[in-house]
């Protein structure tokens, strides 16, 4: 999860470091929960304003106990857009909502990091293909960063709204980026990916994720038709570099587990420049050892 285009105004040193006050909208599901998890240990930002309809009025001690120690008198507020200009603004919220909210908050100053899918893909069309919504706010797409520090840290350090990246492509692009020179000569791309049934969000039980549907199961879903195809397709495929050409075959799986992705990507080299194992592997860990967020 990106704190991108926030950071480059926190200064290196933590003994000089301000702290940032920050708003959540959404903060009552699954992923403003994540947020919230990870904001406790940030050095310069600290929730400030965070909404949530269904727990307006609550603590987010009573809501999630484990973070209580972190935010002892921090409570959900009903949904509001009233926030100060230059606050930065977080939205956990669904698709519909985040095609309204963002535009609000760059017009009206906040910086902005949305976590949801409405401002990831180039290409209107096929982001109206397989989010299935009209997308009532293209002509902002050229004003939103996507969030991925490894392929875009310049543009997110001067970035005033960011889209975070999906779970998926995340751990799809950043591996294709890895291999730098090596992506010369590829010829396709397959994707084996599977993770756990918290991408789905907080209210898990609207997409047939719920615990009897998932308990000692496993299987393909969204075949073809996932969001996230798309989103791998145009980082992976068109940013990295212009000799990578190839079409990228990606299906999803669900596991009965909460969290959790793990990918297996399967690369075919044209046969007289496939690399050696151990240059691919020398590669990775080079190129991953400059990179903070990596591990």
């Amino acid at each position: 999860m990106s704190t991108a285009g926030i950071q480059s105004t926190i200064s290196a040193d933590p003994a000089v470091r301000p702290t940032h006050d920050v708003a959540i909208l959404g903060a009552g599901g699954l992923t403003g929960r994540e947020l919230l998890d990870l904001l406790q240990a940030h050095p310069g930002l600290r929730p400030r304003f965070i909404t949530s309809d269904r727990n307006a009025g609550r603590s987010v001690g009573e809501i999630f106990p484990q973070l209580e120690p972190a935010y002892p008198e921090l409570c959900f507020s009903a949904h509001s857009t009233d926030i100060p200009p230059e606050m930065p603004v977080f939205l956990a919220v669904p698709n519909e909502s985040a095609l309204e909210l963002t535009p609000h908050f760059i017009k009206q100053g906040n910086p902005v990091v949305d976590l949801s899918g409405s401002f990831r893909l180039h290409d209107r069309q096929i982001w109206e293909e397989f989010y299935r919504l009209p997308h009532s706010a293209f002509e902002f797409m050229d004003r939103v960063v996507f969030g991925l520090p490894e392929l875009f840290r310049d543009k997110i350090s001067a970035a005033r709204a960011v889209a975070n990246p999906g779970c998926y492509p995340t751990g799809s692009i950043v591996p294709l980026y890895l291999l730098g020179s090596l992506r010369e000569q590829i010829q396709s791309v397959v994707i084996d990916a599977k993770s756990g049934v918290s991408g789905a969000g907080g209210r898990t039980e609207d997409a047939g994720f719920s615990f009897q549907s998932v308990y000692e199961n496993f299987r393909a879903y969204k075949i073809l038709k996932h969001q996230h195809q798309p989103e791998i397709q145009e980082y992976a495929a068109h940013e990295l570099a212009g000799n990578f050409p190839c079409e990228i075959v990606f299906t999803p799986h669900l596991l009965p587990i909460f969290r959790g992705i793990l990918s297996t990507i399967v690369i075919h080299w044209d046969a007289a420049h496939i690399p050696a194992a151990d240059s691919i592997l020398n590669t990775i860990r080079s190129r991953s050892a400059q990179e903070p967020f990596l591990r």
